[in-house]
């Protein structure tokens, strides 16, 4: 099988063998009976045609064909049971495919590993974390690692599914099974064999099951008792043909009922299901069940993060807006200190700007073996503590560097020279300006917030700067919106779906970017209680809630919405709670993750309403012939078909070759619009409604043509 992605579906050989001998095996009555009642039904029709076929006179009064109508009939009902049991093990296989796929991607491939100050040839399997190995064009990268030399771009296709190469550098993480596709890299292995990234994909893919979820068992329900009715019905004819003198044959009588049963949508249901699962694998994302995937189909509320769903979550630092009494320059350099410990994207953007415009300064002893201040969703600042030595001799203390005659008088360095001779404890932070004021008495309030507005109203996330007791001014930090999230959101919001954007930024900003991005409802300023506050909220408002996290703070939103999708680069806890778990850690997925729910939703429906309508059609084909002897019933006979044996075998053909005919749909699915739902239930109903009736007239005349031609 070629292999362009895993569980990317495509089909060869071994595969097909692999459903051909799967669909024989569940031709078993007894698997029917637990599965697929309606198919159950069909083979007990067929093992009963099947003995007329063999014994004609052990069905006295009820048999009047000859034998080889009942044979070919058989035959014919067999084939219908043995299209639904393909079906299913098709999409079943396709499922399997992808975890072949990824198990491909785990073979042994050589790899330079450096010892000493030479390279020495190994086998990917006996490198251990720690190991270093080197990486030329066209090399498979051995094992999950980080880069130590670069650049070179590594196509992670296989993995990920972008087919663009992406440049690694140093620091970056590298997967095992990926290809360097230029120049060179370096790389520390960091993970054991059986635990790399890899195995974990495999294994969560080999989690994932597919109970049926509660849509399709009330749907199972409702055609079971069709069914019911339906044999009923066709039972009570023949006591009420015989009391009016009139011979039914039994096989045209079961003919009749097999082909007024939904058998169309009762044989492709367990596929429909399968190929939810399996289209929403080929996005990189693990369903842990089908239910999941049919709430995607339901939902009406997304609530979304802003920071890397619908922004790119690279905030970088734009500009320094200086207080008064400051300039540009003393932010810089107030930033680059408050920065200076601060691992994350923005902390060395704001390091990189500062920089870039010559404002660095010495780190001073006390900076220097401070303690970072991480960032949380709950302070939401950082920067560093100063250490603190109380009652210490100044004379012994490490001396402060020397700067030249214009940077010693700038304000910034002044008070770093303060707080270096100084033994009360000390701060350089950046941060929110709520949570930085608190923190500094001197300042003038209003103009802070006047300017943190400013940039705010812009689209910048302000954040303040303040060395000591005293702010000094603010970061402009600015991210971008994600390409495309704009185009993408609108198409989701057109189907009736309200999307809820969740923001620590402020009111303005988020705001901003929630105007940007083509978005109405923002909850700003958020704590991580916020968002499972709003899921239950909307639950209250009979809404059904979708909702990405990655972190173990977001486990119990995800765990109460319908619809839970864990970045898998996230904490445990999150992957448990959650029902989806995205491979790729892209939180904008999710809205890929709600087309492929409604296209689930609406190929079952469109392939009911196609089932129910033409089982209403192929009734005008059976009818007649069931009473041959009786002009009335053959003033139903409007398609003037040839005798009852044709209209019998064509009416069967065409209601068993009608199941293989729509298993691309059932695996394709009904393509997602970007429309009102009104509008799509108007040209469903037009296309697989109406369709639905009127096809089997055309093709059943057309049948019954070519077996009066053979025949006679």
């Amino acid at each position: 099988m070629s292999v362009g992605k895993p569980g990317s579906g495509r089909f060869g050989g071994a595969e097909m063998r692999r459903a051909l001998v799967a669909s024989v095996r569940k031709l078993d009555p007894i698997y029917l009976l637990r599965t697929n009642f309606i198919m159950f039904l069909v083979e007990v029709v067929a093992l009963i045609t099947g003995a007329m076929a063999v014994d004609p006179r052990a069905f006295a009064g009820l048999s009047t064909q000859p034998p080889w109508i009942y044979g070919a009939l058989t035959g014919i009902l067999v084939l219908t049971v043995w299209f639904a049991t393909l079906a299913e093990s098709i999409s079943e296989v396709q499922g399997q495919a992808r975890v072949d796929a990824l198990r491909r991607l785990e073979h042994d491939v050589p790899a330079r590993k450096v010892e000493g100050d030479r390279l020495v040839v190994v086998a990917s399997r006996t490198l251990l974390p720690g190991d270093v190995v080197r990486l030329r064009p066209q090399d498979v990268v051995p094992r999950d690692g980080v880069v130590l030399e670069g650049p070179a771009y590594v196509d992670e296709s296989l993995m990920t599914g972008e087919s663009a190469p992406v440049v690694k550098r140093s620091g970056d993480p590298v997967i095992g099974g990926t290809t360097v596709t230029s120049d060179a890299l370096t790389v520390r292995v960091v993970a054991e064999s059986g635990r790399s990234y890899l195995d974990e994909m495999i294994r969560l893919v080999e989690g994932a099951r597919r109970p049926r979820s509660p849509n399709e068992i009330s749907l199972n329900l409702l055609l079971v008792g069709l069914t019911a009715i339906f044999v009923l019905t066709v039972g009570s004819f023949i006591i009420l043909a015989d009391s009016l003198g009139f011979v039914v044959d039994l096989a045209v009588l079961l003919a009749l009922l097999v082909a007024l049963m939904p058998t169309t949508i009762g044989g492709l249901l367990p596929a429909i299901g399968i190929a939810g699962i399996t289209r929403v694998g080929r996005a990189n994302v693990v369903a842990k069940s089908g239910k999941a995937v049919e709430a995607a189909g339901d939902v009406d509320t997304l609530i979304l993060d802003k920071t890397g769903t619908i922004t790119q979550g690279q905030r970088s630092a734009r500009a320094f807006v200086p207080l008064e009494g400051f300039r540009a320059e003393d932010v810089a350099q107030a930033a680059f200190l408050a920065s200076a410990l601060d691992k994350t994207p923005e902390g060395r953007s704001t390091v990189e700007l500062a920089a870039a415009l010559g404002q660095t300064l010495p780190l001073t002893p006390r900076v220097l073996a401070g303690t970072a201040i991480e960032f949380s969703a709950e302070t939401r600042l950082s920067g560093v503590e100063l250490l603190s030595r109380p009652g210490s001799d100044p004379a012994r203390r490490p001396p402060v560097p020397t700067v030249g005659p214009e940077l010693a008088e700038r304000p910034v360095w002044r008070m770093l020279v303060d707080l270096e001779s100084s033994d009360a404890p000390a701060r350089v932070v950046k941060g929110a300006v709520d949570a930085v004021l608190p923190l500094v008495p001197r300042v003038n309030a209003a103009e802070l917030r006047w300017k943190a507005q400013e940039i705010a109203t812009e689209g910048g996330t302000p954040l303040a700067v303040a060395v000591g007791d005293r702010a000094i001014g603010l970061i402009d930090l600015r991210d971008q919106l994600k390409p495309g999230i704009r185009e993408r959101l609108a198409a989701v919001q057109a189907t009736g779906i309200r999307t809820v954007m969740v923001t620590g930024d402020n009111e303005i900003t988020a705001r901003f970017i929630a105007k940007e991005a083509g978005i109405a409802d923002v909850i700003a300023q958020a704590k991580p209680a916020d968002k499972l506050v709003r899921v239950g909220q909307e639950q209250e408002k009979a809404h059904i809630v979708g909702v990405e996290g990655d972190g173990t703070n977001d486990a119990p939103a995800l765990a109460k919405a319908e619809v839970g999708i864990a970045m898998n680069s996230g904490t445990a806890a999150a992957r448990e709670a959650a029902n989806m778990i995205d491979l790729d850690s892209d939180p904008s997925k999710i809205t890929k993750v709600v087309e492929v729910g409604k296209e689930l939703l609406m190929t079952r429906g469109a392939i009911t309403t196609f089932s129910v309508t033409n089982d209403i059609s192929k009734y005008f084909a059976l009818f007649p012939a069931m009473l041959p002897a009786s002009a009335a019933a053959q003033k139903l006979n409007i398609l003037e078909l040839h005798s009852p044996v044709t209209a019998i075998l064509a009416t069967m053909i065409f209601n068993a070759a009608v199941i293989p005919a729509l298993i691309p749909l059932a695996f394709r699915g009904v393509r997602f619009r970007a429309e009102a739902p009104e509008r799509t239930f108007v040209r469903n109903m037009a296309i697989y409604g109406v369709g639905g009736a009127i096809l089997p007239f055309v093709a059943i005349k057309a049948l019954d043509l070519l077996l009066t031609f053979l025949i006679h």
